[in-house]
């Protein structure tokens, strides 16, 4: 269970609650930090220590890459068959992409806006369709992967929209309930668990509101790069606080309500210095 106040004592509800946003930024900032790898449960995704790259990288070093676990941010491309898709960060999409298969056993649909990034998950591999199938326990349309035969691709093992703060408070909807990878600034620190992302001007909307999941526990200074990892959804606070676990007293619903009532909020599973 998780709480934006532990004090109980009902004397002290109306000042706690009207500092809960006020005063925080002029202490030290603490942000939690939860192990990537609780962010999916059900697989062991991030047991090997994914490494951080370029599509670039994977494409022009592929033997360095081989069978090793990495994470990439790219474009897609185009869609390949019912579940895969090319990717590259080359400026305007030259250069050799690479081809990544959904592996994940959940269906993940492609953003229409190709200025919207993706973040992928999974083993770098030599398209050899057969291994593939075998070792993945995937049923693979050789017909739509002739020109990839033998060249490097991802089978994922999870994949995750990822875009920039302002893409998301400009067009909310097409993100709602949807598992996000977000990277920007810090812009502000309203509580211990409520913080804002810069929007970055060149996608203009507004900065992103974030809610942490769990208490604070390790330091990230305002004005910091941080990545973070959540769902986008409105913030209705009866259904944040049932669908999450929030204990929250009357008056902190009210402060909540008024002050954040329906904006766009990022419900944080994972936040980590970028």
């Amino acid at each position: 269970m998780n709480s934006l106040k532990t004090n109980k004592n009902k004397g002290n509800d109306n000042s706690q609650s009207r500092g809960l946003f006020k005063g925080l930024s002029h202490a030290g900032v603490f942000i939690f930090l939860i192990a990537i790898a609780m962010l999916v449960r059900s697989c062991n995704l991030f047991d090997a220590k994914a490494t951080f790259t370029k599509t670039s990288e994977v494409a022009k070093n592929t033997d360095e890459f081989i069978g090793k676990p990495v994470t990439i941010k790219s474009r897609a491309i185009q869609k390949i068959g019912l579940s895969s898709f090319t990717v590259s960060d080359a400026q305007f999409f030259h250069g050799e992409p690479i081809v990544v298969i959904n592996a994940s056993g959940v269906p993940f649909d492609l953003p229409l806006d190709q200025n919207i990034k993706i973040q992928v998950t999974g083993q770098v591999r030599n398209l050899v369709i057969p291994e593939i199938e075998r070792e993945f326990s995937l049923n693979i349309q050789d017909e739509y992967y002739r020109d990839y035969i033998n060249k490097p691709a991802i089978i994922a093992q999870y994949l995750v929209l990822a875009p920039q703060p302002g893409q998301i408070t400009q067009s909310p909807e097409q993100y709602y309930r949807r598992q996000v990878a977000v990277t920007g600034k810090l812009e502000n620190i309203r509580s211990p668990v409520l913080l804002t992302l810069d929007k970055n001007q060149l996608f203009g909307g507004q900065d992103l509101l974030v809610l942490l999941k769990a208490p604070p526990k390790v330091a990230i200074n305002q004005g910091q790069t941080v990545s973070v990892i959540g769902e986008v959804r409105p913030f209705v606070v009866t259904e944040i606080e049932q669908d999450y676990d929030f204990i929250w007293d009357v008056n902190v619903k009210r402060a909540l309500e008024a002050e954040y009532g329906n904006r766009t909020v990022l419900v944080a599973e994972v936040v980590y210095p970028s």
